[in-house]
Order: C-alpha cells, then structure tokens, then sequence
C-alpha cells in the first residue's frame, strides 16, 4: 500500500482501523450469543477480509527508516540479491527465506512474503485451536501490544513467534508439532527458550508449580536484579545477542527505557491473572491450556529476571506474543458465563485498549 497512506501515519491508521473493527465486535457480542446464527454470519464476513487487510497493510508498507530494522533486512536481500550475502549465522530458516527470496522476487515481494508468514501462521493456528469461531482469536493476537512493532521491526522474531503457535496449535499431532517448533527456532534463536519452556511442561504439567516460580521471580528480580542480568549474558544462551541485548547501551530513540517496569510487568500479568482464575477458580481441565499457560509463566518470569536490563523487551515479546491466547483460550473452548459472550468483547476491548494507548499516547516508550 505504497501511497495510499501518508508514511508518518502508517501506525496511527493501524491502530485506528482495529479500534473500529474490535467496537464492532464489541457490539455485536453485547447483541448476541456465541450460538446465534448472527454471529457466525458476522464471523464470516468479516473474518478473511480482515486478514487479508492485515498481510496487505504490513506486507506492501513502503521501505521506510520509519520501520526502524526494515531498512536493515532490506539491505540484506539487497547483499543476497548481488551474491554477497550478510553473515546470519544459526538462523538458518530465516538465511534459506532469504536465499529463496532473492531468486524469485524483489524487495516488495521479500517483505510481502514475511507479512504472509507471519500472518499467516497466526490464522492457519486461530482454525485449529478454535475453527468457526477463529476470527475472535486472530482479531486478539493482532490486538496484542506488540504484535504491530514484531510485524514491520523485528521482522524476523516475529515471524518466529507466529510459527512457534502454529507448532503448539498442532499439539495433537505431536511430530508436526515438533517439526514446526524447530522451524521456529531455526527462524530466530531466542524461541529456544518458550520451545524449551513448552518441553518442560510435558513433563510437569502443574501450572500451580509455574504460578508460584512467577511470583518468586519479581522479588528476585527486584534485589539480585542485576546479578540474573550477567548471569544469563554469560551463558551465552542461543547465540551472541542475548548478551548484546542485556548489556549494551540503550539509545534514546529505542523501545528500550530501563529500570524495573511495573507497567509492562502489570500487563504480562493479566496473563497470570487470567490463567489464574480460569484454571484454579473455574476448575478448567484442559491439558493443552495448561501447557501454554505453563510455557507463559516459564517465559515471562525469565524476563522478570532481567527486567531491569536496557533491552529487556525483546525478552518480554518471547512470553508476550502468548498473551492473548492465554486470556482468550478459555473464553472460546468453554461457557463459564451467563452473558459470556458480552464478557468476551469487554474484555477484548481492554484488552486492545492498552494497545492502543501505549502505541499511540506514549509512541517513545
């Protein structure tokens, strides 16, 4: 969408165009029932338009310094397009992506296929956790804080995360799962970590474990902070950049502000809070949910642990681009509610409007 929309309001328009999408949704659920034939009517209308509409906003948007690292992956498939590539070493999927890339289209094509990718994935894993009622999850993840940000900056991460809910998507088919998962990781190195954290819950499934190692990590953050900060840079975990991200200077015009983040720690903890009450409140049974909201909180108090450290939300995002499936899973699997459906599109709309105020009120954060 080249010229369509002035550069220096790209996101703005974004922003604005799913605020209108998520008030019609609200609407419609303070109208209907889950099972009214009015909401699958509504459903289907809008579901795939609003998808398309998404892949062509962040897939066709113009080569811009605006999008911050898109300048960066546009000089690389430039280097591949002149048979001098950029060294990318153990993202091997992200290298073959590349590769491919270059022989058969140009830059619009390169970036186009990234959105489908990333988009894509997202849809494709919203029809197997939820079938017709897949929209609502997908308008929930393209909601999410920083999905926009994965999108059109860190490109390659997002495209990682998005694949990584493909793979536990197909949690009951557990070879294609596996063969997903690992394509994640190959994608970008830091999914080692939620692929690692969604390991272990094979083989303790008891979120009251993760829940209690949640709570723990904010007091330990908050007084050995700095300590868990050269810990894991030393361990050298993935590859070089998780200690370049946790050790190296933080400019003024990153998404990078330091110092414990109350605010950020109280929006991943809407996560906790929601897992929380459906699974020891309500009593959900429901192995799957258990594991993604386990792989959550292994995730997210990781970055607890290093909060305080100058890029610390690049860390954030391996627990976060999981948000929205662990608020709404339970909402689309099960009614635990008279007026559920009403309680759904409440909670969508505060759910985006944290989103949105971030994003558009306090755009340096």
């Amino acid at each position: 969408m080249y010229d369509l929309f002035p550069i220096e309001n790209y996101s703005s328009i974004y922003y604005n165009i799913q605020l209108v999408v998520i008030l019609l949704t609200l609407l419609h659920t303070q109208l209907f029932d889950y099972r009214d034939k009015a909401t699958h009517k509504y459903l289907s209308i809008i579901g795939w338009p609003y998808a398309l509409f998404i892949v062509l906003f962040i897939g066709l948007r113009p080569v811009n310094g605006i999008f911050v690292d898109m300048t960066t992956y546009a000089y690389m498939f430039y280097r591949e397009t002149i048979g001098n590539p950029v060294e990318i070493g153990t993202d091997i999927a992200f290298a073959f992506l590349l590769k491919l890339s270059a022989r058969l289209t140009n830059e619009t094509g390169f970036f186009f296929i990234c959105a489908f990718l990333y988009i894509g994935s997202l849809v494709i894993a919203s029809k197997n956790f939820f079938k017709s009622y897949w929209i609502y999850c997908f308008i929930a993840l393209v909601a999410s804080f920083s999905f926009y940000a994965y999108g059109v900056n860190g490109i390659r991460n997002g495209m990682a995360t998005s694949i990584f809910v493909l793979g536990i998507s197909y949690h009951k088919k557990p070879v294609i799962s596996g063969i997903v998962l690992t394509v994640s990781c190959l994608f970008h190195q830091s999914m080692y970590l939620p692929t690692l954290a969604y390991l272990i819950t094979f083989f303790h499934n008891n979120p009251k474990t993760y829940l209690i190692a949640w709570f723990a990590a904010i007091p330990l953050s908050l007084v050995f902070g700095s300590f868990f900060v050269g810990l894991f840079a030393g361990l050298g975990f993935a590859d070089d950049r998780l200690s370049d991200y946790l050790l190296s200077e933080a400019s003024a015009n990153e998404f990078s502000s330091t110092g414990f983040r109350w605010d950020f720690l109280i929006y991943g903890a809407t996560g906790t809070l929601a897992g929380w009450y459906f699974i020891f409140k309500k009593q959900y049974k429901d192995k799957a949910y258990h594991r993604i909201y386990g792989t959550f909180l292994i995730a997210n108090a990781f970055w607890i642990l290093v909060i305080t450290a100058n890029f610390s939300n690049r860390f954030a995002y391996l627990s976060w681009f999981l948000l929205a499936i662990v608020i709404f899973y339970p909402f689309l699997k099960k009614r635990f509610f008279a007026y559920q459906h009403q309680v759904f599109g409440a909670v969508l709309l505060l759910y985006f409007l944290f989103t949105y105020l971030m994003n558009l009120l306090k755009p340096s954060l």
